[in-house]
């Protein structure tokens, strides 16, 4: 539909000014849009997830790629520009009114599988991020995720070992996973500007590893980088059987979290698993 109005015209005529407590930045740039809607390779036909649509940008980007978007939105007055666009592309998006983190995707989707792409609001991108990546079902019925967050947070989804910006969020994103900064985008991309840059970071679930306990990784990288700074034998003592784990494995007590790899955390777990 090239005939569909200029995103900021939409925001224009519906009064839809960016709101902070939601943690809304729009994206402008129809041409950016559909690279991002790219990413995950051809969507016509798919079903997509998207959370936090705004006035739709990103929406008929993926619409026009011949998904089928259903699109959960919390900001009610977001939803009559949403329903215009809607009407261009007839049977192609479902909206959903609410609280994306208290909303069952799974459920929404009808159980079947779906890419999910997204501008995430930035006061709930990482928890929801968590959340998919969560739970002993594997493989999951997302397909890929392709999300934009700050720059920051998404140095820390895909960074290793070692690095400073490795963490939780590292070990949860690459351990069934294969994570990988796809985009990064400038932060006069988005009205208003946000402070910070952006990038967009692609992800596709790997296969699980073996007599591999989710809850107990979970459980031992919330211990390990709760108190980061401190040796592996002050940090984890606090999980049952966690040291002579790290005997048996050989790894030293004394390193910090921050020097585990991915593997090591997964060795870990299974020991304890």
């Amino acid at each position: 539909m090239s005939d569909l109005p200029p995103i900021r015209e939409v925001i224009q005529r519906h009064g839809l000014a960016a709101s902070k407590a939601l943690g809304q930045n729009f994206l402008l740039d129809e041409q950016l849009l559909a690279r991002i809607a790219a990413l995950p390779g051809d969507l016509a036909g798919a079903q997509v997830l998207e959370v936090g649509p705004g006035p739709g940008g990103l929406t008929r980007a993926l619409l026009r790629a011949g998904a089928r978007v259903t699109a959960i939105e919390m900001d009610r007055r977001c939803l009559p520009a949403l329903a215009e666009l809607g009407e261009s592309f007839p049977g192609q998006l479902t909206v959903v009114e609410g609280d994306a983190l208290k909303i069952d995707h799974n459920a929404v989707m009808l159980g079947a599988p779906f890419h999910v792409l997204s501008n995430l609001p930035y006061n709930i991108g990482t928890a929801l991020f968590v959340r998919w990546l969560s739970g002993e079902n594997w493989p999951p019925l997302w397909q890929s995720l392709t999300l934009m967050f700050q720059r920051e947070v998404a140095d820390r989804i895909v960074a290793a070992a070692g690095d400073d910006a490795y963490g939780r969020l590292a070990v949860l994103a690459q351990w069934r996973s294969d994570a990988r900064l796809a985009m990064k985008v400038h932060r006069s991309a988005f009205t208003p500007p946000p402070k910070v840059m952006s990038a967009v970071v692609h992800v596709t679930h790997a296969a699980m590893p073996d007599g591999v306990s989710a809850r107990m990784l979970e459980r031992l990288t919330e211990a390990a980088f709760g108190q980061r700074r401190k040796m592996l034998r002050q940090s984890l003592k606090g999980v049952p059987g966690a040291l002579e784990a790290l005997a048996s494995l050989g790894i030293d007590e004394t390193r910090r979290a921050e020097t585990v790899s991915v593997a090591e955390f997964v060795a870990l777990a299974r020991a304890l698993s």
